[in-house]
């Protein structure tokens, strides 16, 4: 199983003569993912790198709308097959019931002909019919409004529960929505004295654009040279707290992938920062510290980086001292790690991978890496502590926490901005600017 798993993403499973595009890559991700819940990031990493542009983008929304969709799809297959069958075909049924919610009732004819016709080079002649016969039950299925929320967007239901709980059901079913719409591509332009491209077009927020679709080669070649960044406005949030000054020492805590490194070093122009994340486990490779090692590179001339791989939660000042770093610093960043609550329309899979319990230690590491970082901070400095999460355990609760301890004794709560999807129009963050007074 795992070599014809392998196969599909490698070839699609297609005989030479066939042309294999985005769609049969497609195919192949949707496989792999419903096998073995691979990231969905990771298997993007391994797509051919014969597709071209235009291909590679075809599969990565039809992945994606896989994976957005998933237990809706599952639903509308539900009782339509007298066994499971081949992980290949119900990757195909998938994608193409993905391209029927897409699509509409005007589809119907058009995806299962087309689905139906991919399947004899994908899977087998026999597998088409298959197809076929389930194709047309599943269209009816689709076309029908599921009997609750958590099916109808396809979430998990103790999510929604929770959301319900939370938000109440109108302000939940907006979230759910935001969720389930693919994510427009925003830029930030570092080149602030430069021409922005017109394919770039402005946004409300400073500096930041979104892109045309189409343009993700001049993206990629706009990116290597340094011009912009691929990043969501709400970033802006917690940088904006912080505030970074020319000729400052700033500590970014939590630092991988480094986009967020890169915004405080294009704030200041001048300074040194100290961008430090958890080492990766021997033997292992970590993409996100290799972009952060590739962000680092692009500050600006004036900004001094040293890239450092520790747990903040476990070192103390005599580290710092041995490595010849600062022991204390003008401004601390905790980007802290999250459920990402508040990025999923990025993160697709998010939702799949999170559990009830997450939370709670989530909240726990949370309020560690704010008492490691409080150490640190100046007399009179700035401790700015963020996420990417909506959900009030890991913000307004972590930051209660904290003051209630001792660590918090020294700090004042000067600003705070939590924002909402549904409201803001970008990624749900929140972020806190805590004052050292002494």
């Amino acid at each position: 199983m795992q070599h014809d798993v392998k196969q599909g993403l490698e070839t699609g499973g297609a005989s030479p003569k066939h042309a294999f595009g985005g769609w049969e890559a497609a195919v192949g991700l949707a496989e792999r993912w419903l096998a073995r819940a691979e990231r969905v990031d990771a298997l993007l990493e391994g797509l051919p790198k014969g597709l071209t542009g235009q291909e590679r983008a075809r599969a990565q929304q039809l992945f994606y709308g896989v994976v957005r969709w998933a237990t809706r799809l599952e639903w509308a297959l539900a009782g339509l097959m007298s066994r499971p069958p081949r992980t290949k075909v119900k990757a195909v049924l998938m994608i193409a019931g993905f391209e029927l919610l897409e699509g509409g009732k005007d589809s119907v004819a058009k995806v299962i002909h087309h689905a139906v016709e991919k399947a004899k080079t994908v899977a087998s002649a026999k597998e088409a019919g298959l197809v076929n016969a389930v194709m047309r039950k599943m269209a009816a299925k689709l076309a029908e409004t599921p009997p609750d929320l958590a099916t109808e967007f396809a979430h998990p239901e103790w999510l929604v529960a929770r959301w319900n709980l939370q938000f109440g059901a109108e302000t939940t079913r907006k979230l759910l929505e935001w969720n389930q719409q693919p994510a427009p591509v925003y830029v930030r332009w570092r080149k602030v004295d430069e021409a922005v491209p017109e394919f770039l077009t402005p946004t409300q927020w400073s500096y930041f654009y979104e892109v045309t679709a189409g343009k993700w080669d001049e993206v990629r070649r706009l990116a290597g040279e340094g011009a912009l960044y691929v990043q969501d406005p709400s970033t802006r949030l917690c940088i904006d707290l912080l505030a970074p000054q020319p000729g400052e020492v700033i500590l970014d805590a939590c630092a991988a992938p480094g986009g967020k490194s890169l915004f405080i070093a294009d704030r200041m122009q001048t300074g040194r920062i100290i961008a430090l994340d958890e080492p990766v486990a021997p033997g292992k490779s970590d993409i996100r510290l290799v972009r952060l090692k590739e962000n680092l590179a692009r500050a600006p001339a004036g900004v001094d980086v040293a890239l450092v791989q520790a747990d903040l939660r476990k070192v103390n000042t005599v580290f710092y001292r041995n490595l010849n770093l600062p022991e204390s610093y003008d401004a601390v960043l905790v980007d802290a790690p999250c459920s990402n609550t508040g990025v999923m329309r990025h993160r697709i899979d998010v939702k799949w991978r999170l559990q009830d319990g997450d939370f709670a230690r989530h909240a726990e590491q949370q309020l560690e890496l704010l008492h490691a970082a409080a150490r640190l901070v100046h007399p009179g400095g700035r401790l700015v502590y963020s996420t990417c999460s909506v959900d009030a355990q890991e913000n307004e609760q972590v930051l209660k926490a904290f003051f209630d301890s001792r660590a918090g004794g020294p700090f004042e709560l000067e600003k705070s901005v939590q924002a909402y999807p549904w409201k803001d129009g970008h990624d749900g963050a929140g972020a806190f600017l805590l004052k050292r007074n002494g």
